[in-house]
């Protein structure tokens, strides 16, 4: 079982920066690809940005490529987001989920594959 919690989130104003954590205990994060998905209110769930276990294999959403940037530290178990240029349309509640590697080929785009999620981390972009 691991467990992730995100962290980071807050209320910006437009053109801001912030830098989302989540953080895994339980097991090591190191033989887990890991994403990160956002859901506004009255939206569904979208992917954000991907990882492979080993940090070597990425992939951004187009709504988020050149602003937003997915990052881990299998030492320290943690995998970043950090979103730059912020807008009010990136408000919403964001979410790190885990998919072991051995399921998937470096990274995957769909939440229903991925096996464990946090509790999401609210944000806000004001305008």
């Amino acid at each position: 079982q691991v467990q992730l919690v995100e962290s980071g989130g807050g209320l910006v104003q437009a053109g801001g920066s912030l830098r989302l954590s989540c953080a895994a205990s339980g097991r090591t994060l190191l033989s887990y690809a890991m994403g990160w998905f956002r859901q506004a209110p009255g939206k569904e769930r979208e992917f954000i940005a991907a990882i492979s276990w080993s940090g070597g294999s990425t992939s951004h959403a187009n709504p988020v490529k050149g602003r937003f940037t997915i990052s881990r530290d299998n030492a320290k178990d943690t995998v970043y987001l950090q979103m730059n240029s912020l807008k009010p349309e990136d408000t919403a509640v964001y979410y790190c989920a885990a998919v072991h590697r051995a399921k998937i080929v470096a990274v995957t785009t769909a939440a229903q594959v991925y096996d464990y999620w946090g509790q999401g981390t609210q944000v806000t972009v004001s305008s």
